[in-house]
């Protein structure tokens, strides 16, 4: 029988950031006054893009990989994403001397495939509509002996992901601003799970809202009707990084009592936030990465006269996407 997973506490989260901390950028929580004209009050920016490896992924892949033992280093990771959760593994595996294998959708941004490869992973391809990506990294580990580092069901990765919502709240904080609301991009839920559990701790005012693609809306259906629902076979988003079948039955746990209501966007709305956030912020965002700054943007959620956290989290985007989003 497994061992049932339980939610890491705010001080696993105080110690995971320690952790982390000679390898991991701390990031800037950014101010626009034209963000703040759009939202007609306070927005505050966490700019998770500038993070290495170009997302908030590294945060939970150092931790877990920081924990592992001398034996368990020896024996290498797999792990299964398609594209930064992959680039994170690589990265952390090869900064602390490890092996890593990757398993990541083949229809990936070639960008994320490539920079996972330089980072010293061996890459392994399949196709995400009718190959499972759990059964092929488990049959991986298994037959060499590897550790799998999921990329949420997994505490030590919660805890890692919720550095960036302690990191950021301190830095409103010391901006002398409390956020009434939280808008966090939205896949499996880890990062959701890691920022709520910080915001509980040590915000208890402020309100997380998961941000997810319209055709992938499995969190907010899921946190709607009170249990887990999956997403319809077949879609299709430009939202790669948070495309999922189904919220993690772990970090769905943490989630259901602790977030507010999801927030859903459409890809128009994603390409317009990403050209946004080029024009008037000078940051370069990929899909994923974008949902939480779309959501703000097309007024997802009241934001007059209160002040709102967001989080781009990721800035590896494909240049055809970025030229599209753009109109070069």
């Amino acid at each position: 029988m497994p061992t049932a997973l339980v939610a890491p506490s705010i001080a696993d989260i105080r110690a995971a950031k320690a952790r982390i901390a000679p390898h991991a950028a701390v990031t800037p929580l950014l101010r626009s006054p034209a963000l703040d004209a759009v939202a007609g009050g306070t927005v505050l920016l966490k700019a998770e893009v500038l993070q290495h490896t170009g997302s908030f992924k590294l945060r939970g892949a150092l931790n877990r990989l920081l924990q592992l033992s001398d034996d368990e280093r020896t024996r290498g990771v797999v792990a299964y994403s398609s594209g930064n959760h992959a680039q994170a593994v690589a990265y952390s595996a090869t900064l602390l001397g490890m092996r890593s294998v990757i398993v990541m959708p083949k229809d990936a941004p070639a960008l994320k495939i490539e920079r996972t490869r330089a980072f010293g992973a061996e890459v392994v391809l399949y196709d995400r509509y009718s190959e499972d990506r759990v059964a092929i990294g488990g049959a991986i580990a298994a037959e060499r002996g590897s550790i799998v580092v999921p990329p949420f069901e997994d505490p030590h990765i919660v805890a890692g992901q919720g550095t960036l919502a302690l990191e950021a709240l301190e830095q409103a904080q010391a901006l002398g601003h409390t956020p009434d609301a939280f808008l966090v991009c939205c896949g499996g839920g880890g990062l959701t799970a890691g920022c709520a559990l910080a915001a509980e701790a040590i915000s208890s005012g402020t309100v997380v809202h998961p941000c997810e693609p319209a055709e992938f809306d499995d969190t907010a259906r899921s946190l709607e009707l009170g249990h887990r629902v999956a997403n319809e076979p077949g879609k299709r988003s430009i939202c790669d990084a948070i495309v999922t079948d189904i919220p993690g039955e772990f970090t769905f746990g943490i989630n259901q009592p602790r977030v507010g209501k999801g927030l859903r966007v459409t890809d128009d709305e994603v390409l317009a936030a990403i050209a946004f956030a080029v024009r008037e912020l000078k940051l370069v965002v990929e899909p994923g990465g974008a949902a939480a700054l779309a959501a703000l943007l097309s007024g997802k959620l009241e934001t007059r006269d209160r002040t709102t956290l967001v989080v781009t989290t990721g800035g590896n985007i494909d240049p055809a996407i970025l030229a599209r989003a753009i109109g070069a």
